[in-house]
């Protein structure tokens, strides 16, 4: 069992590596929480975003993670980077006995996602992996209505995320959109918190089949069906592209069971569309004031994320999706991708 450190006495020292777009997110984030929080310094190779953001938030700049961790007394790493670097910069992290929080997905290779947990158990400090989507309140209530089993026997789900990325998006950032080994395709990236409701909600998936396609100039998929059984029996499937024309549609989750129908939508399950159950429950009323505007596919759950990262850092909770809540969808994103390129159903749990 690994036993962590607390911090009760001070503030949690965060350096933040990665100053691009996710990044304000976690910004904004720090500045709700500012007796919990101390941002202590920036990391970033594009020397035009170091410098913007170093002024900003006056703070030290950094151009080398491993600079940042010998010369700042730090407690997390924030990984807003490629997902393609979150192994090695996760595990450096923890040689120098800081944890890490990670944006989604925490990696793009089943193997170094052990080994990013495997590094921080070691090290006796903290992983944990960013599904803010978890705390919009539409999914916070459907996550109770299958906690309830309000839905009693599920047999059918579909997921839709019918997005669009043009071109000029994927030729951002050096080149690394889109690629295999730094940031996957339109499952492990846009659709990747779509994934985890996949766990998150129904439970243990059996096995996965997908296809994919891909028709902008990179190298992952930018279109994909998935297909699945979970566990429990439950079918289901899930349509992902980033093509749709001329903007964002729809990012939606339909649950049908026996005894009750639920779907959210909108474009990123912010409007709860049916809610339908054979036994009514006091807190049903909530749910028309649970759907919200969005103009931002993140949602807003960020603060609300870091409101149990630092909960958990000072001893009073139990961490909502650590490394090993972070696996799961890795593992389901990974079967994914092998049954794409296999062309035949892979069952979970993967081996090595």
């Amino acid at each position: 069992m690994v036993v962590f450190n607390t911090i009760r006495d001070r503030k949690i020292r965060i350096g933040l590596v990665g100053c691009g777009r996710i990044s304000k997110n976690h910004f904004g984030s720090f500045e709700s929480y500012p007796e919990d929080i101390q941002l202590n310094a920036v990391c970033d190779v594009d020397s035009r975003a170091l410098v913007e953001h170093s002024s900003r938030y006056g703070v030290p700049g950094y151009a080398n993670l491993k600079d940042m961790l010998e010369k700042e007394s730090l407690d997390l790493v924030v990984l807003c980077t490629p997902s393609g670097l979150h192994p090695e910069q996760a595990v450096l992290a923890a040689r120098y006995g800081v944890g890490t929080v990670s944006e989604k997905p925490m990696a793009t290779r089943w193997e170094d996602g052990l080994r990013m947990v495997r590094a921080c158990d070691e090290a006796g400090v903290r992983l944990f992996v960013v599904k803010q989507n978890r705390r919009n309140p539409t999914l916070q209530l459907l996550k109770r209505a299958t906690q309830e089993q309000r839905f009693g026997k599920i047999h059918l789900v579909q997921v839709n995320v019918f997005w669009t990325r043009p071109q000029s998006y994927y030729d951002q950032g050096n080149g690394w959109r889109g690629t295999w080994e730094f940031d996957g395709g339109a499952f492990m990236n846009q659709a990747s918190h779509y994934v985890d409701l996949l766990e998150w909600l129904i439970g243990p998936v059996e096995t996965v089949h997908a296809m994919t396609s891909t028709t902008r100039d990179i190298e992952a998929e930018d279109t994909g069906v998935l297909n699945l059984k979970w566990r429990n029996g439950a079918l289901g499937s899930m349509s992902v592209t980033m093509l749709t024309y001329p903007k964002n549609l729809e990012g939606s989750i339909t649950i049908l069971g026996e005894r009750g129908t639920a779907r959210l939508g909108g474009v990123a399950v912010n409007e709860a569309q049916i809610w339908d159950f054979a036994e009514k429950r006091e807190y049903d009323q909530e749910v028309r004031e649970a759907s919200y505007a969005t103009t931002s596919v993140y949602g807003f759950g960020h603060p609300l994320y870091y409101r149990n990262v630092i909960d958990v850092i000072r001893g009073n909770a139990s961490p909502e999706t650590d490394g090993r809540s972070g696996l799961k969808s890795l593992e389901i994103l990974i079967a994914a991708y092998r049954s794409a390129r296999e062309n035949k159903p892979v069952s979970l749990p993967l081996g090595l």
